[in-house]
């Protein structure tokens, strides 16, 4: 089996990364894809709790994905206190599936400062890294490749081209607040929960 697992805070999960993880399977032969939402990022330690909870955004991603036959979402970072690094998740699915080929799907600018995460090195000794290319233009593939070639000696990385998306979760978070039309950003079914258990309506800032 060939499994990519696809992190992140999901805060809330949008049409960008469901895209984002269609294109991805059409552009690499993979079995399955595991969406994984981050308990504690490693990059965000010094923020507020995130104004969904845990349960709430583990939810959002299984209602955002349903449907998809070859993706599966994973409540192992979740469900665990500590931060979030990489390196344990991919060591922990190494163990349970010793046979498989494993691939970590990440955006082009987590590629670009992948030597600041923690044992990157040891990440690249378990698994493929997929760099999801989501700029438009050559200039940006071409730093995607250099930076690859530069990891070469600790493992193997593939820059695939996905498309543009122009929103991010925290501006759909202040499109919410705003009371903004969000239905062309994110999927109905998570629309409607968003819209059910009033999240991210009082977020300050």
């Amino acid at each position: 089996m060939r499994r990519a697992v696809f992190g992140g805070s999901f805060d809330p999960v949008h049409n960008g990364h469901i895209n984002l993880v269609k294109q991805i399977y059409d552009s690499v032969p993979l079995d399955e894809i595991i969406i994984m939402p981050a308990r504690v990022s490693p990059f965000k330690q010094e923020a507020e709790n995130p104004p969904a909870s845990e349960s709430q955004r583990l939810e959002m991603c299984r209602l955002a994905f349903e449907g998809i036959p070859y993706v599966t979402v994973s409540d192992y970072e979740i469900s665990r206190p500590e931060v979030s690094y990489t390196v344990n998740t991919i060591k922990h699915l190494r163990e349970i599936y010793p046979e498989d080929e494993l691939f970590f799907i990440m955006g082009s600018d987590m590629l670009l400062s992948f030597e600041k995460w923690y044992r990157y090195e040891e990440i690249l000794s378990m698994c493929t890294v997929i760099a999801a290319s989501r700029e438009s233009g050559e200039s940006d593939m071409e730093s995607l490749r250099k930076q690859a070639k530069a990891l070469e000696p600790f493992g193997k990385v593939m820059v695939v081209s996905t498309g543009v998306y122009v929103m991010s979760s925290t501006e759909i978070r202040e499109k919410i607040k705003n009371s903004s039309d969000i239905s062309c950003y994110v999927p109905e079914n998570v629309v409607k929960y968003i819209l059910d258990n009033r999240l991210y309506m009082s977020l300050e800032g």
